[in-house]
């Protein structure tokens, strides 16, 4: 194997805590890290896209892409599909070996098992769980054609080795697969990719990488200094510069992870945004864009300027959402003449940045749930959690790739606002079977979240079970395949340390907090509990199984009838 790609997995397999995953494992995760990072510009978890196991028909990663958002789950993809006007998909599949030469068979024999992931009628080819959930993955997608008034999805498939792609007899087999996988006349585009030392290489280090953009901006006035901005323009940007140079990722595709700092999500053709895309279909108005439209804007963290040309770094686009969705979509009719404001901020400072989200927002009809990342309640989430003990530490992400440039930070130690709430619903308010659904959970139980006189401590008790969980699901063969009852797991711990019935407040919700973290801070308690709780959910499986024979795991835990039968196995189990 190279020995730059043998150094960069071993320390990547460090650094994502994977270190009890074989060799062969490893470089299947750091490979699909590297390819899925082409793709999508936001962190992510790259384990869990991982096959893994028998009959996984050569799939190795797999993952699925829907309007920018990665995904795994069949069930996070049913709710994608459910909420958009319209889909814009993409496949990724990818098989990884550690060898160091290609085998030109793997491209024919993966093109036959993908052509029956992929066909219509049901598949007659031995499949794992994982496998199983990736055709349901399939048929959501598929379900409303409708929605794919933009195209067809597309598919990518990557053979990845540590060797050199340069055998012309296996150029041969890939076209040869590709040309296979577009007869099925199910894909708007089809690439079939050799990546080799070289080209990973390549991703690895573009992976690595914060988000940047390089633009020649002529006219902008530099702003008088401002306590916690290095620097500060004002300025206007033609459309078209803004959109190929700033909005548009590697893939054609807008860069969503810019605005992630941005309160709110696009709005469609609501009001607003329908008389933008009037203004700039209309060749009498959209010169007049820049007198018409307040602008976006940016704050960089790296910000550096030569001249008339710009060059910026870890940057979110924190108001202006709305506009550049519209920009991106309508850049088709952007003549020379149309401009965008822009204001142009350089700053290190957390709070500085947070003021200039609310300041900007407020300026418009922002509700106040809208603005619930400003809460103090999450500010104080963050501190509490980075207070604990060195060996029980764990982060509480508030701000999205808050600590994607922080070398000192484990990655796997940082828990995202939907990771926390999707974990206190199972734990704290016993609701596993919604936990899976982020948007659903988040209206459900819009008042019993966050709520500034919550105690932060049951909070951090409910992270740290998680995080305990996801450690085992990385590292421990007996619990590979179980991730989609990650929820019903985490309920089961509270009803077996804790008992049944509601959380306890008080001075006995303390010691219920003290409790589990005292288990899941001991490496051997914690996984004898979630051992002896994963057979619990393995029964509750069999059960339902024999009910409704062939049902997937992952459609098995949306339902209340299968968690009652883990809570019920679980109370057993501690009787």
């Amino acid at each position: 194997m190279d020995f730059i790609l043998e150094g960069w997995t071993r320390q990547f397999q460090k650094d994502q805590e994977l270190t009890a995953l074989s060799d062969a494992e490893a470089f299947e995760v750091f490979a699909g890290f590297c390819v899925l990072s082409s793709y999508h510009e936001d962190d992510f978890n790259p384990d869990q896209f991982r096959m893994g196991g028998g009959d996984d028909l050569g799939i190795d990663v797999a993952a699925v892409i829907v309007n920018g958002d990665l995904l795994r789950d069949a069930d996070e993809v049913r709710e994608a599909v459910q909420k958009a006007k319209q889909l814009d998909v993409r496949f990724v599949v990818i098989q990884a070996k550690r060898s160091e030469k290609f085998e030109t068979k793997v491209f024919t024999d993966l093109a036959d098992n993908l052509v029956q992931v992929f066909r219509r009628e049901p598949m007659t080819y031995k499949r794992s769980e994982d496998v199983a959930n990736l055709r349901a993955c399939v048929d959501a997608v598929y379900a409303d054609v409708s929605k794919l008034g933009k195209g067809l999805p597309k598919l990518a498939v990557h053979y990845v080795t540590t060797g050199s792609p340069g055998d012309g007899l296996l150029d041969e087999k890939r076209m040869s697969a590709a040309g296979r996988l577009r007869e099925m006349n199910m894909f708007d585009d089809v690439e079939v990719v050799a990546v080799g030392a070289t080209q990973l290489r390549d991703l690895y280090k573009k992976a690595s990488e914060a988000v940047g953009a390089s633009f020649t901006m002529p006219k902008k006035l530099p702003l008088p200094r401002i306590p916690g901005v290095e620097q500060a323009f004002l300025g206007v940007l033609p459309a078209r510069v803004l959109v190929e140079k700033v909005l548009t990722d590697p893939n054609g595709g807008i860069r969503k992870v810019l605005f992630y700092e941005n309160v709110r999500d696009f709005q469609g053709y609501n009001v607003v945004n329908a008389a933008i895309r009037r203004t700039l279909q209309d060749p009498d108005r959209r010169d007049r864009f820049a007198v018409l439209n307040n602008g976006i804007t940016i704050v960089a963290r790296e910000l550096t300027t030569a001249g008339e040309d710009v060059h910026i770094r870890d940057f979110q686009i924190v108001n202006g959402c709305q506009t550049c969705h519209v920009l991106f979509d309508q850049q088709e009719v952007l003549s020379d003449g149309v401009h965008v404001n822009i204001r142009l901020i350089q700053s290190n400072d957390d709070d500085v940045i947070g003021g200039i989200v609310a300041a900007t927002n407020r300026q418009t009809a922002v509700s106040e749930d809208d603005l619930a990342a400003r809460e103090s309640f999450h500010k104080t989430l963050e501190d509490y959690f980075a207070t604990q003990a060195e060996a029980h530490r764990l982060y509480y992400e508030r701000r999205s790739r808050q600590y994607s440039g922080a070398a000192s930070v484990e990655r796997t130690r940082v828990i995202t606002r939907a990771q926390l709430t999707k974990a206190y619903a199972a734990m704290v308010l016993g609701d596993p079977a919604g936990a899976g659904r982020y948007a659903r959970l988040k209206s459900k139980h819009e008042k019993a979240l966050f709520h500034p006189n919550h105690d932060p401590h049951v909070y951090y008790a409910a992270a740290a079970a998680f995080y305990r969980l996801e450690w085992l699901f990385r590292n421990k063969q007996a619990f590979w395949g179980y991730r989609a009852a990650r929820h019903h797991l985490l309920a089961a711990l509270k009803v077996r340390l804790i008992g049944v019935g509601p959380w306890p407040q008080k001075v006995a919700g303390k010691h219920a907090c003290d409790k589990i973290l005292k288990a899941m801070w001991n490496p051997l308690e914690s996984e004898h509990h979630f051992g002896e709780l994963l057979s619990v959910v393995v029964a509750a499986q069999k059960e339902s199984e024999a009910e409704r024979p062939g049902g997937l795991l992952s459609d098995l835990v949306r339902t209340e009838r299968f968690a009652e039968r883990v809570r019920r196995g679980a109370s057993e189990l501690s009787s």
